[in-house]
């Protein structure tokens, strides 16, 4: 796939159109009319409260609005174990398209869910979880959940943006929606998690170019970012589910690299196989669409130079 990841978490969040004032009722209208249901609209929407504060100026397609309830209704197989993984596969083959949310104006929350990214694909898999295992069938309450998944803290901002895939898990650790994975600690491996690619290259960011008050803010995030940690390094994610104790059907993976100034290049889903090996569910910009790999995780890391190992983490 192999943009730096950043690039996929750093996304702008719109599909610009004129605002208009909208509650919670206005936006459940829109999940249940057909007409127009591919233009996009815009409303500001409040969830998760009556403040001012909650209101989130939300871009959506009436397509997007339906698919979401559409999902949020749809009954699991009692033979699939794993809600994750049963969400995660309803968007094999949705193509891929990186930078998604890239455009330009105020910070809107972005609710796509026919072109994905690895991370987009990831975020709107875990907020459909989240949003069904609270009993909920309201496209509202699935925007309140992908919000507090792409913002530090649920803030609507540009600054918020957990633009790295570290941030990002940390924020949903701190929060309580996510817990880390533990592995063997024989199998473990040191490895520092240094951040700067943004800040060392603002030009790549649309929001970062030519506004250094930004790039500066960005900077000292970075430098706030923890280094040290663990990896499962890539010669033992082809080990079975009885050496790799912990990892489960539907647990996030992040690909750790080694690019300079970036934490993790990928992230995706773990299917363990038929095989007895660790999958990969993903939305893969090699093969343009939302795929289970036939290769075995293992595979899939070896064929790139720059993936040593990788994280994971379940959602609660």
């Amino acid at each position: 796939m192999h943009f730096p990841f950043p690039l996929f978490v750093s996304l702008f969040l719109t599909v610009s159109c004129s605002s208009c004032n909208a509650t919670p009722s206005s936006a459940q209208v829109s999940e249940e009319g057909e007409e127009g249901a591919a233009n996009p609209t815009s409303e500001k929407v409040l969830i998760g409260s009556s403040s001012s504060e909650s209101a989130v100026e939300l871009d959506y397609t009436r397509a997007d609005s339906l698919r979401v309830v559409e999902l949020l209704k749809l009954r699991q197989p009692s033979d699939e174990t794993s809600d994750v993984l049963f969400i995660a596969r309803q968007f094999l083959g949705v193509p891929y398209v990186g930078a998604t949310l890239e455009k330009p104006g105020e910070e809107r929350l972005v609710v796509n869910l026919r072109q994905l990214d690895c991370t987009t694909f990831v975020e709107t898999v875990c907020a459909l979880v989240m949003t069904r295992r609270s009993g909920s069938v309201s496209f509202a309450d699935y925007c309140e959940h992908l919000r507090n998944l792409r913002y530090r803290d649920g803030h609507c901002a540009v600054l918020s943006r957990l633009h790295y895939f570290s941030w990002w898990t940390a924020d949903k650790v701190k929060r309580g929606f996510m817990t880390p994975v533990s592995f063997p600690e024989s199998l473990l491996e040191k490895h520092r998690f240094v951040v700067s690619y943004m800040s060392d290259h603002p030009d790549s960011y649309p929001f970062l170019k030519n506004r250094p008050e930004r790039t500066d803010s960005i900077r000292l995030m970075e430098h706030e970012t923890p280094a040290e940690g663990v990896m499962l390094p890539q010669r033992h994610t082809g080990l079975s589910a009885s050496r790799l104790k912990g990892i489960a059907d539907g647990d996030v993976i992040g690909v750790v690299t080694s690019k300079a100034g970036l934490d993790y290049a990928h992230v995706g889903f773990a299917v363990w196989g038929k095989d007895g090996k660790l999958h990969l569910l993903h939305a893969s910009s090699q093969f343009h669409k939302v795929l289970e790999t036939p290769e075995t995780l293992q595979a899939y890391l070896t064929r790139r130079s720059s993936f040593l190992g990788i994280c994971a983490w379940r959602l609660k």
